[in-house]
């Protein structure tokens, strides 16, 4: 696979596990969906106080594996997150996210008041290597 086989990969898929660092080292796991966002990074709708979000804001190293139906078939993304908190850029792109997941949603006020009553933000990952590459 070269890199844009594995970018397109990344693209026709949306689920994976994210891989941050807690305060000792250890990997943190987290099953997540996301996205592939037309700017190349992947965007994943996380809540403010969960480990991984706390864990990307302290250390912004983290890997994505993403799982395709072949479960001998995968990627994964080595990157630098950040977290988009404003509300303002926040909520416009977790509409982004869950279109480009899921399709439309039946009622956008109620998702709106969804995320913000959950408190979730995008972290956003810039991709900077990818693997397995042949």
């Amino acid at each position: 696979m070269n890199e844009a086989e594995a970018r397109a990969y990344v693209g026709r898929n949306h689920r994976g596990v994210l891989a941050t660092l807690k305060r000792d080292g250890r990997p943190q796991l987290s099953s997540v969906v996301y996205l592939l966002d037309d700017d190349g990074d992947v965007k994943i709708s996380v809540t403010r106080d969960r480990a991984k979000t706390r864990n990307a804001r302290r250390d912004p190293r983290v890997a994505l594996t993403v799982l395709g139906d072949n479960f001998y078939e995968y990627v994964t993304v080595e990157g630098t997150a950040r977290i988009v908190e404003d509300a303002a850029e926040a909520l416009p792109l977790l509409r982004h996210v869950y279109r480009g997941v899921s399709g439309e949603h039946p009622d956008w006020d109620e998702f709106d008041a969804a995320m913000t009553r959950d408190g979730r933000v995008v972290l956003a990952i810039r991709i900077e290597r990818l693997y397995p590459l042949g």
